[in-house]
């Protein structure tokens, strides 16, 4: 099918929608309802490209990979579709001509409310990719109608908003009301053998209705689309009228909101027993609905769930999906009728799972008893997998009591799932080299010794043609310039860009390209925060996930030192720098809340004396998002990646500002090692400890009250710590670090402070030799192309899924 369209198709279509749908006419329409109509037709090629994609791969029997992630970070839809489909240009002359502006259109659009930091990023990025290099595939996530929360910062405080987004955002949603499933929680359990079989019967349990809600994920320059089937939760029998008319109206919409609350809001607070409830429940309705739909979508081409493993990879990004393991074999065995080797064999030929955390407080357990009165089915399905795996265990390390319980699923009253999700997949990969090998060699030890064929590594990647072409658009016609755009579908060749390092027009073009997305960056943060940033200041990103192991917290500690020395020295010649933070702190986490806090206090202090401020800003930008960083990105020149080693898995953030010629300052931690590796020690600055050096600090007694006494530059921060700024007191922050008794400092921010401080000073350093600074940039720019998604996606695709391309243009050529 030709999806080639014209001005005046396009102009039609947008007409067309506007008047059915809205009455209006292109004159008397708002942007709201352009925004809308623009989106309905954009929707609309998508959901014809997915047609005729899907048609071909069931014609061709192609194996189709399920992704499924708890959260999908898409930000904004529109102009990333109207650029992977070659259309962003025609849209824009047709809407001028129409009287709008299709920046404006743009800024319409909300993000999506589906995500909350790296885990949903990622998973958007290999959505973005899996469409590009044409491979079937479907996401899996939940509906949520509100995200995660919308930040506000009052006084330095996080408040915690609703994150409305579905009234605009609804617009890219296709309802599938002929896929709906009914997923059960607690009640009682029957087994009943008749005729030879287990028959399983539900008493008086809770039934919800899975309805599900596709979004169409473009591909850049290509052929497929893939769907991200959302699921809505709803109460099966609706509502209770017989209540109602009985004049019980609040109990007649009681039993409906119950149900519906599972889809209400992306990881709602578990620090009460309601909210685990309310988790666990999100993710078996998760597990429990797609894996339905799968063997839905299988039967209705094969016929046969006997090819299942052959046409099927099913991957878990991280353990919140991982119950679709046990789910599997409940279908298989209660529905099916499978023996349990038949089924088991099925589940671990299909399962794979991604880790994305080395930290093993950090692996997520469930409380025993809370599981089973939630899930009773699939907790006696667990039990039995256990039971089996501890005999295998056993067997190979005959005695081996403590090895055993590490490794078994259940264990002191809890339910470990990253235990579950290794025993049930074929393969466990890691997200970078260093996190590979730290599950390897510590985190999941005894697992490896006893299968050390299923552990492999893929390095994260990143929608390279969105981060690079579609946000930096003066790169990416630098780049077309100099090496032409094959690199926008083969992100390797973006090494040919080294041929220019030495070339001094190019070095000043791309310092040009740098200060107009400066300039940019500031006019939005003035607009935002009402603070004005100096165009020729160091522009300086700390942008992610407020956490302790992230390290806000060091770089705040030497803005301290920096505003410290300017106050004692007003005359000091100091290259100005502004310093940037975003990122929201989990509603229960007491100490990322601190940090911010105190980078917020920092922030007033400073602004409110003249002579500091002209050389030192720092800025929190509340509530960051996708479409920010999309501004943010372009402007940055020094990537903050300082988080303690050993304990960041990978990181997508550090790829992006690298893919946008920031420079690192980082530890060996996470990707910042094949960073390193891939741009070389000439053009990243690394510091402080390395993680075999952090483990064996900690096991010598690590004290930080020595590097405190020891540094007469610490001594003073802390001391201005423990007296405040803006009127607020941290010496909360300050006793966290120096504690006298307990574990101080758990992130070693002291111990790393004056590698830190020194390094930062070498790389202000060098920016005053701007052609130098510059050619660092290039070389950075050159060497991102390893971090792409697409070579992600191909990792995947042939060492895990064991997934190939699909060609439409292949099929009809072969029927011609």
């Amino acid at each position: 099918m030709n999806f080639q369209l014209d001005a005046d198709m396009v102009k039609t279509n947008i007409e067309e929608k506007l008047l059915r749908h809205f009455g209006a006419l292109p004159g008397t329409a708002t942007k709201e309802q352009v925004f809308k109509a623009v989106a309905m037709t954009v929707r609309d090629i998508l959901t014809r490209k997915r047609g005729e994609f899907k048609h071909v791969a069931n014609l061709n029997g192609a194996k189709r990979v399920y992704y499924l992630c708890m959260e999908f970070m898409l930000g904004r839809s529109l102009r990333t579709n109207l650029c992977n489909l070659g259309l962003s240009g025609i849209y824009s002359e047709v809407l001028g001509k129409l009287g709008f502006d299709i920046e404006e259109i743009y800024d319409i659009e909300p993000d999506a409310g589906l995500g909350s930091g790296g885990l949903g990023r990622l998973a958007a990025c290999f959505m973005d990719s899996l469409s590009s290099l044409n491979y079937p595939a479907t996401g899996f996530s939940i509906c949520y109608e509100y995200g995660l929360f919308r930040q506000k910062i009052i006084d330095g405080i996080q408040i915690e908003l609703p994150d409305i987004w579905l009234p605009r955002g609804e617009v890219w949603l296709i309802p599938r009301t002929d896929r709906a499933f009914v997923v059960r929680f607690g009640g009682r359990v029957k087994e009943v053998w008749k005729e030879g079989r287990l028959q399983v019967h539900y008493e008086d349990c809770e039934e919800v209705e899975a309805v599900a809600y596709d979004m169409m994920i473009s591909g850049a320059d290509c052929e497929a689309v893939s769907p991200l089937r959302l699921w809505r939760a709803r109460d099966l029998h609706r509502f209770n009228m017989g209540l109602f008319t009985q004049g019980q109206y609040t109990r007649a919409l009681e039993e409906s909101n119950n149900a519906e609350i599972i889809s209400k809001v992306l990881y709602p607070s578990d620090n009460h027993t309601e909210g685990k409830l309310l988790r666990l429940s999100q993710q078996y309705f998760l597990a429990s609905a797609s894996v339905q739909s799968m063997i839905h979508d299988h039967m209705a081409v094969y016929k046969t769930l006997d090819n299942f493993p052959e046409k099927v990879a099913i991957h878990i990004n991280d353990t919140h999906p991982a119950l679709c393991i046990p789910e599997l074999i409940r279908i298989l065995i209660d529905e099916y009728y499978f023996d349990w080797e038949r089924a088991w064999d099925c589940v671990t030929r299909c399962v794979s799972y991604t880790n994305h955390t080395v930290m093993p407080e950090a692996l997520e357990c469930w409380n025993e008893a809370l599981f089973k009165l939630r899930l009773p089915r699939i907790y006696a399905i667990i039990k039995e997998i256990n039971e089996r795996f501890c005999q295998q265990a056993w067997n190979v390390f005959p005695g081996a009591w403590k090895r055993i319980s590490d490794m078994s699923i259940l264990g002191y009253g809890q339910i470990r799932m990253a235990n579950l999700s290794i025993v049930g997949s074929h393969h466990v990969n890691g997200v970078s080299k260093l996190h590979s090998e730290i599950l390897k060699e510590s985190t999941f030890r005894e697992f490896y010794r006893l299968w050390p064929h299923k552990f492999t590594n893929v390095t994260n990647g990143i929608a390279h043609r969105r981060w690079l072409c579609y946000v930096n658009p003066g790169l990416a016609a630098l780049l077309d310039e100099c090496i032409g755009p094959d690199y926008r579908t083969h992100p390797e060749r973006l090494m040919d860009f080294l041929k220019f390092a030495d070339d001094p027009g190019v070095l000043r073009q791309l310092r040009a390209i740098k200060h107009e997305n400066k300039v940019r960056f500031a006019k939005y943060a003035y607009a935002k925060t009402g603070q004005k940033i100096d165009n020729h200041s160091v522009y300086d990103m700390q942008i992610k996930r407020m956490h302790e192991y992230k390290r806000q917290l060091l770089n705040a500690l030497n803005i301290i030192g920096l505003y410290l020395e300017l106050k004692d020295n007003p005359g000091l010649d100091m290259q100005p720098q502004t310093f940037i933070f975003g990122g929201k702190a989990a509603p229960g986490y007491h100490m990322a809340r601190r940090i911010i806090s105190l980078i917020c206090m920092l922030s007033r202090e400073i602004d409110s004396d003249p002579q500091v401020c002209e050389r030192l800003r720092v800025i929190f930008l509340e509530n960051y998002d996708v479409s920010e960083a999309e501004i943010l990105m372009p402007a940055a020149e020094i990537s903050e990646q300082i988080s303690l080693a050993g304990k960041e898995a990978s990181g997508t953030g550090c790829m992006k500002l690298m893919m946008n010629g920031a420079i690192t300052i980082g530890t060996l931690d996470g990707a910042n090692v094949e960073i390193l590796e891939a741009v070389g020690k000439e053009n990243m600055y690394i510091f402080g400890l390395s993680s075999r050096e952090v483990d064996e600090l900690w096991l010598r007694g690590y004290n930080s009250v020595e590097y405190y006494a020891q540094n007469e530059k610490l001594t003073k921060i802390i001391g201005q710590l423990q007296k405040g700024f803006a009127g607020e007191s941290f010496a909360d922050i300050a006793s966290y670090l120096i504690a006298s008794h307990g574990v101080s400092d758990p992130y070693m921010c002291l111990a790393d402070f004056e590698s830190y401080r020194l390094t930062r000073e070498s790389m202000i350093c060098a920016y005053a030799d701007r052609e130098k600074w510059n050619r660092m940039s290039l070389c950075n720019i050159a060497s991102s192309g390893y971090f792409a998604a697409d070579r992600s996606i191909r990792d995947y695709a042939r060492e895990i899924w064991g997934i190939e391309e699909v060609s439409t243009k292949a099929a009809y050529a072969d029927k011609n």
